[in-house]
């Protein structure tokens, strides 16, 4: 019937009633609602191709330096974009979350499905997170699709974080969390301290237009 009591479980005593009024759950009766205005139409208006490119590799890589080099860039030629940073989402649509590997997964799960809706939108979306695990990265190509989704590889070798290995920075990504080199990105960007990260974000602009994704805003 709904009704629950609590006992000390050292000296049996009740401490507590109380009575469900009803159960949380996911909603069922729910139906995607048609719309006009489609992701072509939006797409079109602002005269680009929508896409998602994500940047994924350790912590302190340079995947947010390298995003935000290239959405500066993208900016100044016109085209339509948004960054979404994962400390920055942890400020607010996360900040529920912590660092183990269930929560890092939802984190994942979350951005994915926001993406999708800015790419929706017609924007260029740059994503910057760890994402450490495949599964989670190839759940957000899936939902974008083969030709809306780039991912970039920012590769710093491990042997250049000292205090990870020496134990003083717990949960460290790679270190003693795991992180999941990807298999085949479509850009791999050396992150070894000798390539400038604005070199690496020409490479990345340079792969965006030969993959198609940005051609002249007046070009539609």
């Amino acid at each position: 019937m709904g009704g629950f009591i609590l006992i000390d479980r050292f000296t049996n005593t009740t401490v507590a009633a109380g009575l469900l009024h009803f159960a949380l759950r996911r909603a069922e009766n729910i139906h995607w609602q048609a719309v006009e205005v489609d992701k072509n139409a939006r797409a079109g208006l602002k005269g680009q191709r929508p896409a998602l490119v994500w940047f994924t590799g350790l912590s302190g890589a340079g995947k947010s330096t390298i995003a935000n080099l290239v959405e500066k860039k993208l900016h100044l030629q016109g085209f339509h974009t948004y960054m979404l940073d994962g400390d920055n989402v942890r400020h607010g649509l996360n900040k529920d979350l912590g660092f183990t590997e269930a929560d890092r997964v939802e984190n994942i799960r979350r951005v994915a499905e926001v993406a999708k809706l800015m790419v929706d939108g017609g924007l260029i979306v740059l994503a910057s997170f760890i994402s450490p695990f495949r599964a989670e990265r190839q759940l957000a190509r899936d939902l974008m699709g083969e030709e809306e989704f780039i991912e970039v590889y920012v590769d710093t070798p491990l042997a250049v974080y000292a205090k990870a290995r020496r134990g003083e920075l717990p949960h460290f990504t790679g270190i003693d969390s795991p992180y999941e080199p990807p298999e085949s990105p479509e850009l791999h960007l050396d992150a070894s301290g000798t390539v400038p990260a604005e070199t690496s974000a020409e490479l990345v602009i340079v792969h965006l237009r030969q993959a198609g994704i940005l051609t002249a805003p007046s070009e539609g």
